[in-house]
């Protein structure tokens, strides 16, 4: 018989390690609060750290200059493209005066080994030009080796090439990184000239020591860096709010500009919802024995009409300002548009008006849009061009109405005044609320042109001669009911 199976027990699990966090707490109460200098010094190497060592090798390619500064405009038309190049250029000079130093210093000499110690500062130099940081620490490196190799120099430890090398690693790249990285490399740069110095006599060669020279130089071209980079940062924190400033004016001009509409508009749709009201009222009186139904069908019009105008009102009162006062008048139209340009005839433009087309009555809102539209053109003329003749053209035709206002140059002795092109945004508002087309350009005469073209259904226009006819008959409908009544 088989052997019956044996059953394979686990080992029963470890009983779990419960570690008591209760001392490391105490042990960390125990060693008290760390002092200020501590904290003090971790800052500051967390800064050494992070401008000189994080990443000190990794591939940062300079880009070309954008063409935009004055130096750009200072090259003809033709060399324009390459002034983006500039930077790159410089460093591949200072690269080339850094070989040209060492081997000047080798002259009499070996020039061979000195025209070999100034490839490896020449070599930084042109480093700097995708590796910043790193090209750095490739300078400090080649320094003690050029003061190996080269024994004739007047001055410890650097050498004439290894001198303008790192003076010129040490301006570019505080120049491509950020003010502390200067500050960081100059430190470095100082600790080394003290080892160097305390471990190598002043005249074991029978020269002085360069390191102070290349102090105070450094520390020079470093604050100039610095203050250059300083004022970059602010032309660009100026720049941006000028910008979030322009948009949020806008925004505000464009919420203005529509509230006015609105304001508007109100009187304009008040106005035909009071006729619809007026009619539905009079209408059984111009009826004799009218059916109840149809009576009652009126009474509904009326009623709805006058919940819509409740209702137009309440909505306005949220958009309308504290110190508006609605006008008294009623709203202009084209058929004002004679005083308006006596008004700006008084205020001393020169202005003409031509009008084609058979001249006929446009709905409210059109009239009222095409008579803002060409009072802010005017205005504008006044305000940009002073003393230049402007031209009003008014056309009529099948599918709408046609504006067209034009101006010359500015001319005589009255400077213009500036503007902050609120009108051309409340043209625009205007138009595109009527699903027009507008253009608002300059002339090449130097003048400015404003062309609007405000579309006109002919229903619309069938609809308004007959509401005109109609209103009138309803008003007398309306007295005569007031008397049956």
């Amino acid at each position: 018989m088989p052997e019956p199976l044996s059953l394979v027990t686990t080992p029963p699990p470890r009983p779990r390690t419960v570690v008591d966090v209760t001392d490391t707490t105490e042990q960390l109460k125990a060693s008290g609060p760390k002092s200020p200098e501590f904290h003090l010094v971790r800052e500051a190497l967390g800064g050494l750290r992070e401008a000189l060592f994080r990443d000190a090798f990794a591939y940062r390619l300079l880009p070309p200059r954008t063409a935009d500064g004055r130096l750009h405009r200072l090259f003809p038309a033709r060399i324009r493209g390459y002034a983006d190049w500039t930077p790159h250029a410089l460093v591949v000079a200072a690269a080339l005066i850094t070989v040209c130093i060492a081997y000047q210093t080798g002259l009499g000499g070996n020039e061979a080994v000195y025209f070999l110690t100034g490839l490896v500062p020449a070599a930084a130099v042109l480093m700097t030009l995708v590796r910043p940081v790193g090209a750095f620490w490739v300078s400090m490196a080649a320094t003690p080796v050029t003061a190996a190799f080269g024994n004739g120099w007047d001055g410890w430890p650097w050498t004439p090439a290894a001198f303008f090398g790192h003076l010129v690693v040490m301006v570019v790249v505080a120049a491509r990184t950020r003010p502390r990285t200067g500050l960081w490399m100059w430190v470095v740069t100082a600790a080394y000239s003290l080892v160097a110095e305390g471990f190598i006599d002043d005249g074991y060669y029978g020269y002085g020591s360069d390191a102070p020279a290349l102090l105070i130089f450094s520390a020079l071209g470093l604050l100039v860096t610095t203050m250059a980079h300083v004022r970059r940062e602010a032309q660009r924190e100026v720049t941006v709010q000028r910008t979030v400033t322009a948009i949020e004016r806008d925004k505000r001009t464009l919420l203005e500009e529509r509230t006015t509409i609105a304001r508007e508009l109100h009187d304009v749709v008040a106005h035909h919802m009071s006729v619809v009201a007026i009619q539905a009222e009079a209408a059984p009186y111009r009826v004799e024995n009218p059916p109840p139904e149809l009576e009652q069908a009126f009474v509904t019009i009326r009623e709805n009409a006058v919940a819509a105008l409740t209702e137009l009102r309440r909505v306005l009162g949220v958009v309308r300002a504290e110190d508006y006062e609605a006008p008294d008048a009623p709203q202009p139209t084209l058929a004002d548009l004679d005083r308006l340009l006596d008004n700006v005839r008084d205020a001393g433009l020169t202005v003409d008006k031509v009008i084609t087309g058979a001249v006929r009555e446009l709905p409210q809102g059109v009239e009222l849009s095409a008579y803002r539209i060409v009072q802010e053109a005017l205005s504008n003329a006044l305000r940009h061009a002073p003393g230049a003749p402007a031209r009003v053209e008014v056309g009529y035709v099948l599918g709408g109405l046609g504006l067209r206002v034009v101006n010359g140059p500015a001319t005589g002795l009255v400077k213009a005044s500036p503007g902050a092109g609120h009108g051309i945004t409340g043209m625009r508002e205007r138009v595109t609320m009527l699903n027009g087309e507008m253009t608002a350009e300059a002339t090449p005469e130097g003048g400015y042109e404003v062309t609007v073209f405000l579309p006109v259904p002919l229903a619309d226009r069938t609809d308004r001669t007959d509401q005109s006819g109609q209103a009138g008959q309803a008003g007398q409908a309306g007295h005569a009911g007031e008397g049956r009544a």
